[in-house]
């Protein structure tokens, strides 16, 4: 198979030094990390291997802090599996999709300390269930509830225009490259 069209688009911001995120990001790639989430929170909650959420809790920080660089998961969705893929890469902006992942990181670091601190394991399901919830909305219907949150923080002020312009540009986001 060979992959249609640009890996980014031309005017994409490459992401400088370690502790950067990507902007603008790859849905499909995204959708895809969100997928192996869904699978690593199911086997964790249907095997009673809670064990998983230290590696769940460590990719969602890693993506927080340096995009996919050193999420293991976010390497090989970026590297191996999207390049493959027969789809156009759908670009969208990046300070959303790194919100998604810094709630990601609250909720599974909070279940691990949950578990692993103070052998909370009913409150460490919980969690992990919304995990599975969230992680599924955007790996099946591309519907990501930390960019829902994130716009809706836009909205009232608390995050600045700034932070975000291309979330506010509609031409931007019909524009079949993202630029």
């Amino acid at each position: 198979m060979t992959r249609r069209g640009p890996t980014r688009p031309p005017d994409a911001f490459e992401a400088d030094g370690l502790f950067s995120f990507p902007d603008p990001v790859n849905e499909v790639s995204a959708r895809l990390v969100a997928g192996g989430v869904v699978l690593m929170a199911l086997a964790a909650i249907v095997f009673g291997q809670l064990w998983i959420l230290a590696p769940l809790a460590y990719g969602f920080v890693a993506r927080v802090l340096t995009g996919p660089t050193l999420s293991p998961l976010g390497q090989l969705v970026t590297r191996v599996i999207t390049p493959v893929l027969p789809f156009e890469p759908k670009w969208v902006p990046g300070p959303p999709k790194r919100f998604a992942q810094g709630m990601g990181a609250t909720i599974t670091v909070t279940a691990a300390v949950l578990w692993f601190g103070y052998g909370l394991s009913g409150a460490a399901y919980v969690l992990l269930a919304a995990i599975v919830v969230a992680a599924t909305l955007e790996s099946v219907f591309a519907i990501c509830l930390g960019c829902i949150v994130f716009s809706g923080l836009m909205r009232v002020g608390v995050i600045p225009a700034e932070v975000c312009e291309k979330c506010n540009d509609p031409t931007w986001l019909r524009s079949p490259t993202g630029a």
